[in-house]
């Protein structure tokens, strides 16, 4: 009946039950109370710097090794990578077409070679 008289700015009756619990259990206000909620404890400025560094030095590295390195966990490490510092992961299936024709050649030598053996 509230939805029909108010259609879209009516409460849901989830939302309805939870205030009359409020208001049973002698509660006033009609706020939602704060939660402490789950902080992140492993993304600040200390960390940055140290998964920022161990990549830096090797951008080959993984993200099991970078993890392995700082201490950190495998998701921590992932998050801190891609959201934090922006960064993007590049399969080695683009390593070829990003290399100047000497090298391409060089690489195709090589190819052949360890073919061969």
């Amino acid at each position: 009946m509230l939805q029909d008289a108010f259609k879209e700015e009516a409460l849901s009756k989830t939302r309805l039950y939870v205030w009359i619990c409020r208001f049973k259990g002698r509660e006033k206000s009609c706020e939602d109370q704060l939660s402490s909620g789950r902080t992140s404890k492993c993304r600040n400025n200390e960390n940055h710097e140290k998964v920022h560094n161990a990549n830096n030095a090797d951008f080959r590295r993984t993200i099991n090794d970078t993890s392995e390195i700082t201490g950190l966990s495998w998701n921590s490490c992932q998050r801190i990578l891609t959201e934090d510092l922006y960064m993007k992961l590049f399969s080695s299936k683009f390593v070829p077409k990003c290399l100047i024709k000497d090298q391409k050649i060089k690489f195709l030598n090589i190819y052949y070679d360890l073919r061969e053996q």
